[in-house]
């Protein structure tokens, strides 16, 4: 008996700590790239006072103080280049920085790209259920996806959907898979319920799971 209670306590204990585990490495790595921005600003202003005050900039040079600091000075980056873009003149000055990185070849690969995700994983696609169910890696078991487009296959003039298919616990990797529309099987699950539902591992999810029928193909 002593053996059997104490094997289910343990088994109790880890079960209530993974969740917390699985919260806190998706929040530091999320806190970590916030922060990573932040932190080369945080030592130039280390080194400027340094030359004025050496103690007091050699007391802030704290790893933890200078982590919140980066983290903090992001984050007020982050809202008032926010605030500057719901503005005329920030959308402007958006719209010309954009136009200068669309000068770089690779850079604009990149930042056109990222961009052009962002803004479609905000905005569902026309006529396409965003959240669909994917059948990877092999037929009969599915996975979650986000449709980003739909195209034309040139010959059989076949509607393909891409389709991102996110990571677990992380959902900042994945896979891009190019699926027969067709094949899709289409979701009412809201893209906040389809991420806690990649992020829990699926235990947070809806209690039915829509039936494997197919999606019409439109008309081109």
């Amino acid at each position: 008996m002593p053996r059997l209670r104490f094997k289910r306590y343990l088994l109790t204990g880890l079960l209530t700590f993974l969740p917390l585990w699985v919260t806190w490495l998706v929040f530091k790595f999320v806190l970590g790239l916030l922060a990573g921005i932040g932190a080369p600003l945080v030592a130039a202003l280390l080194n400027g006072l340094a030359l004025v005050a050496p103690h007091t900039a050699e007391s802030l040079k704290v790893e933890w103080l200078v982590f919140i600091l980066a983290l903090l000075i992001t984050l007020v980056a982050l809202y008032l280049l926010g605030f500057v873009a719901n503005r005329v003149i920030g959308q402007r000055f958006l719209n010309a920085f954009d136009a200068l990185l669309a000068r770089i070849p690779l850079v604009q690969t990149i930042y056109g790209g990222t961009k052009k995700l962002m803004a479609v994983l905000q905005n569902k696609p026309s006529g396409v259920q965003r959240v669909v169910l994917v059948e990877f890696p092999r037929r009969g078991m599915k996975v979650v996806g986000f449709v980003t487009r739909v195209m034309i296959e040139e010959g059989s003039g076949r509607e393909m959907a891409a389709v991102f298919i996110p990571t677990t616990p992380n959902p900042t990797g994945g896979y891009l898979e190019v699926v027969p529309l067709d094949e899709l099987t289409p979701t009412d699950w809201t893209m906040d319920q389809a991420m806690a539902f990649i992020i829990s591992g699926g235990a947070v999810a809806p209690d039915t799971l829509p039936a494997s029928h197919r999606l019409p193909a439109e008309n081109p």
